[in-house]
């Protein structure tokens, strides 16, 4: 039998977004490869997603696009995607950081100027936005939404207009840009990716007989069958063209910061991010668990779906059994659409269940990528208990959260934060668990290889751009 998780409320962090990109030079609709590309990467977004697909062989600059609120299958139809017609396209998927969640903020945005059409997709979010927003209002822009990827898309197109290409454009806007950004542009003839110099987060290049993909992920490329060629490195321009692929790395430096939550939680467990297995990072936090924090037990689980690798992690270093404790109900959707908190409620309730049988009379180890709030872990260790778990020692493969995120992680301020205003003994009695332990700060290297160079700004305060003086995620409405 199994026990139902009741009055299950996420506060898990939320994904950031997806950005796929692809051109084929042979001439052959494209949409339908975005689409499944999307569907790889719909982890990193569930609010909106949207395609835009363009012609280089028909009338330059016409841009056929599809967008909507909901998940990639909910938006797009077979008829939708046929009806897309285009050898160049991108393709997005969204969790809003910043900007209100809408119809008018999904993206690729697609913006038609003097010099032609733009399409644009963004993960990340700008320090500066509000500052280049203004800059732009007080000299006659009118924007048509709330989220910073539009600041960046007019800023190009400015740029535009006193640059012999796209591209160079493109480079003269990232020099004002600070902050988080992998963006994909297509222009009537080009693809373009780019990486702000820190790399917070991924973009790679992909290859499918005579069509050239960009996406955040490898595992979007394993998608539609591509093989991946390498990853745009940080504060790198690509540019795809049917001569072939142009780099430009004026804007490259030394001072590198991949954003560390990509290994533990973010990325999918099948992607390669820098050179480095997402799957093998988490198998490497559950075993440096099990080192520093090893408990008598009979059980390791992993709560679905980021805490399985590190849970196995965990089991192979200890010796104890990996086990099953958690079904997740993949059909749920998503629970935070709902528009009555009565609803959500409901809905969440059947997202987990906890397999009686497996845990009934054991000493459970549970491991989890994170704590935010702290209110699903207490739900999840009591929901265990209820199920007959004698004892419950909750692992986290990262260290407590202590700062929010401005870079595109949807890590609250602060004051919301359970570890801000409490210790881990004092947690551990919150969530009702008979032991915690989080993963140790000077390990967290081991996670991609002793490699120096990542951002960790969220367990150590330790921004790589000076934040902002005040909290401006959220919408930009004044």
């Amino acid at each position: 039998m199994t026990t139902r998780i009741s009055e299950y409320i996420p506060d898990e962090l939320h994904e950031e977004c997806g950005v796929f990109g692809i051109y084929d030079l042979d001439g052959e609709d494209v949409a339908s490869s975005i689409y499944y590309g999307l569907f790889a990467l719909q982890h990193r977004g569930q609010e909106s997603c949207g395609i835009a697909v363009s012609d280089t062989f028909g009338p330059k600059g016409k841009v056929q696009s599809v967008k909507g609120m909901g998940l990639v299958n909910e938006v797009f139809t077979t008829e939708g995607i046929e009806g897309l017609h285009g050898n160049i396209g991108v393709g997005h998927v969204r969790y809003s950081t910043a900007g209100a969640s809408n119809i008018a903020n999904t993206q690729p945005l697609v913006l038609n100027y003097v010099k032609g059409t733009l399409a644009l997709a963004h993960n990340g979010n700008l320090i500066n936005a509000l500052e280049l927003r203004e800059e732009l209002e007080y000299t006659g822009a009118i924007f048509q939404t709330t989220i910073d990827s539009e600041v960046i898309a007019y800023h190009i197109a400015r740029q535009r207009l006193n640059t012999k290409s796209v591209e160079e454009a493109v480079i003269n806007a990232m020099v004002k840009l600070k902050g988080a950004y992998s963006l994909i542009v297509m222009s009537p003839r080009k693809l373009i990716g780019a990486r702000d110099p820190f790399g917070f987060h991924p973009l790679c290049i992909g290859k499918r007989d005579n069509a050239y993909i960009l996406a955040s992920e490898t595992c979007a490329l394993d998608a539609v069958d591509a093989e991946f060629v390498r990853d745009v490195e940080p504060g790198e321009v690509v540019t795809i063209t049917p001569n072939g692929i142009f780099s430009n790395k004026s804007l490259c430096q030394d001072k590198i910061a991949p954003c560390i939550f990509e290994y533990i939680y973010f990325a999918r467990p099948d992607t390669h991010f820098d050179g480095i297995s997402v799957y093998n990072s988490r198998i490497m936090a559950g075993r440096i668990l099990a080192q520093t924090d090893p408990v008598e037990a009979d059980l390791v689980v992993g709560v679905p779906d980021s805490g399985n690798a590190a849970a196995m992690g965990y089991a192979k270093e200890s010796g104890i059994p990996y086990g099953t404790a958690f079904v997740k109900n993949s059909y749920v959707g998503r629970t935070f659409i709902k528009p009555k908190q009565s609803m959500r409620e409901s809905s969440v309730r059947i997202k987990l269940n906890v397999l009686t049988e497996e845990v009934r009379g054991k000493r459970i180890v549970m491991i989890d990528d994170s704590i935010v709030r702290g209110t699903t872990s207490a739900r999840i260790v009591s929901m265990l208990k209820a199920a007959g778990a004698k004892e419950v020692h909750v692992r986290i493969s990262s260290p407590p959260f202590l700062h929010p995120c401005y870079f595109g992680t949807d890590v609250p301020s602060d004051e919301q934060l359970i570890a801000h205003n409490n210790t881990v003994e004092q947690i551990c009695e919150i969530i009702g668990a008979d032991s915690l332990a989080y993963l140790s700060i000077d390990r967290l290297s081991e996670l991609i290889g002793g490699r120096k160079g990542y951002c960790d700004a969220c367990f150590t305060g330790n921004y790589p751009i000076e934040p902002p003086e005040e909290d401006i995620r959220g919408e930009y409405e004044k």
